[in-house]
């Protein structure tokens, strides 16, 4: 019986010597995820190689022309370079110490502030980049306006510049950087906090002695990985960079590919050295984050205390507020704002309000079918996307398959590529497959599902890894078939974790924008692209009413989540 079972997990039928219904089903996915991900990786690399006509594959004359020439594109690659750097020490920052002040400080609000903290993590970077050019624009920006108002000279503030950027990207990043820092802080023993403050060592010098050594390894490893998001971060600096005329390796490879003729070579080796950076950094810090030199957790309890500040309590509690208001507030009160005027102004006698953007919106086909269509492939790319990674995850981590650890690295490869470059190489991949699916939703549901791979497994294993595997054996010892096992057991006990998947899927896939804008085609438009068709082309008003309405889907969606997810708390406290 024992070996039956194992013979089973593996995916063979040991009496008919044959494949399993478990082992095709695994097989299939396996063999057409693995394409999904290496498939295109392989038309990119090979374009990048193409230094006859750009426009021709296979290529006509093969070499390394592409990467020799990025020896003159060393000004985009430093820009990208510094621009990474600034955002990710700013962002880094901001997450330690509303970190610090949320987990081992005692301020008012605290848990109302640890929900918002989440907010810039749903509001989409184009929707902050659109909202910060609408605010801080060299002429027309709100705070630019309201200081020459008040008899200001010259400008107040610049958002078209690197530092603007660098700014901007960290403010949504920021976000990011505190939930990666506070589980760290949240996780470690205050004894030696404790220890050191019955020394005399003030609050101040123990959280840079003490707190900071021992997260270290998070704080690291929270700078690489988003040091790894800024270097492929193309709204931001499409948004804000481009109007400056600073560029930097996406948008370099957005221009490279619009020029005519397009030259996809070029692109296709910016776009492979950013890959090797990406994954360079992505594995320093896996590297980081196993290293187990700073543990401070044993098998002694403990319970987090939070430290008493004194006068120095609604000064953390005002940064806090601060961050909201400037990474929230302002940028979401702005773009609200413009959404109802004719022109957009912060003088507000001088404003003009009104619904028009919002009936234009609606009422133009092509923006009326891209939140269609958003909403087709959000809903379309969650449902079978959640399906398909459930028996990935299921595959990975308990089934007895060899190679089960090449699957997930092959899995989470996609979290490794910039999404506009791994929306490049599927483009590539397409074009040259004899089934012509390229503008079409179809092509659209496919690159979501590939680039969103890493989310929905991470995701999903975590709540996996929670069941006990013994009630599967139970089944299975009891005759029960593995569709059985699934549907009666397995599945039935990850509905909360399937739901929050299908859910974070879907707005992951309403925000997509580096792989739609090479996907989408005339008859496939999405939001996203449209609005950024929008901002190049229509009004700031119209574009900020085509936002607010992308950013008003994801909340719902997000609001819907909670629900949902307390709801099915709830449900299985009380049976």
């Amino acid at each position: 019986m024992a070996l039956q079972s194992v013979d089973a997990d593996a995916g063979f039928d040991r009496r008919g010597l044959g494949l399993t219904s478990q082992g095709i089903i695994t097989a299939v996915i396996l063999i057409i995820c693995g394409a999904l991900v290496l498939y295109p990786l392989f038309f990119l690399f090979a374009e990048s190689l193409n230094i006859g006509d750009p426009q021709v594959f296979p290529p006509e004359r093969i070499g390394f022309g592409n990467y020799v020439d990025m020896l003159f594109d060393w000004r985009i690659i430093g820009n990208t370079l510094k621009v990474a750097l600034f955002s990710t020490g700013i962002a880094v920052t901001i997450g330690f110490i509303l970190a610090w002040i949320l987990t081992r400080t005692e301020i008012p609000g605290r848990a109302v502030l640890e929900r918002l903290m989440e907010v810039p993590f749903y509001v989409t970077p184009l929707v902050g980049a659109l909202s910060w050019s609408i605010l801080a624009a060299p002429q027309s920006g709100f705070l630019n306006q309201a200081w020459a108002y008040f008899g200001g000279s010259n400008r107040l503030i610049d958002v078209y510049t690197p530092m603007g950027v660098a700014w901007v990207m960290a403010l949504f990043e920021g976000s990011v950087a505190f939930v990666m820092i506070s589980a760290a802080m949240k996780s470690m023993d205050p004894a030696l906090e404790e220890g050191a403050r019955v020394m005399g060592a003030s609050k101040l010098r123990t959280m840079i002695t003490v707190t900071l050594p021992l997260v270290a390894p998070g704080v690291l490893g929270a700078a690489i990985f988003v040091f790894a998001e800024m270097l492929g971060s193309f709204a931001a600096a499409l948004v804000l960079g481009i109007p400056g005329h600073f560029y930097v390796i996406t948008t370099a490879i957005w221009e490279l590919t619009l020029s005519y003729p397009p030259d996809y070579g070029r692109a296709s080796a910016l776009g492979i050295s950013l890959f090797v950076i990406m994954f360079a950094t992505l594995a320093l810090y896996r590297w980081l984050v196993r290293k187990d030199a700073y543990s401070t957790i044993s098998g002694k309890a403990f319970r987090p205390r939070r430290m008493q500040m004194g006068r120095w309590t609604w000064v953390l509690a005002g940064f806090c507020w601060l961050y909201v208001v400037v990474a929230v507030v302002m940028p979401l009160g702005a773009l609200l704002i413009t959404s109802f005027e004719r022109f957009a102004t912060v003088l507000l006698h001088q404003a003009q309000f009104t619904a028009q953007n919002y009936i234009t919106a609606f009422s133009l086909a092509s923006v009326r079918d891209a939140i269609v269509n958003s909403l087709i492939l959000g809903f379309g790319t969650a449902t079978v996307g959640v399906f398909v990674m459930v028996l990935l995850v299921w595959i990975i981590y308990r089934s007895r398959m060899p190679g089960a650890g090449v699957i997930e690295y092959v899995v989470m490869f996609p979290q490794a590529v910039p999404r506009m470059v791994f929306g490049l190489a599927i483009l590539w991949a397409w074009l040259n497959m004899p089934v012509s699916l390229y503008g079409t939703l179809w092509l659209l549901g496919i690159g979501y599902f590939t680039v969103l791979l890493p989310l929905g497994v991470r995701t999903l294993a975590g709540v996996v890894l929670q069941v006990d595997k013994s009630l599967e054996e139970c089944a299975r010892v009891c005759g029960a078939s593995w569709t059985h096992q699934l549907r009666t057991i397995t599945l039935p006990l990850l509905k909360p974790g399937i739901l929050a998947a299908w859910l974070l899927l879907f707005i992951a896939s309403v925000r997509e924008l580096g792989v739609s804008i090479y996907l989408m085609g005339p008859n496939s438009k999405v939001i996203a692209p449209a609005i950024v068709s929008s901002w190049s082309s229509a009004g700031t008003e119209l574009t900020a009413a085509m936002a607010v309405i992308q950013t008003l889907t994801i909340f719902i969606a997000v609001m819907l989540m909670f629900w949902v997810t307390a709801r099915l708390s709830k449900q299985g406290n009380e049976s």
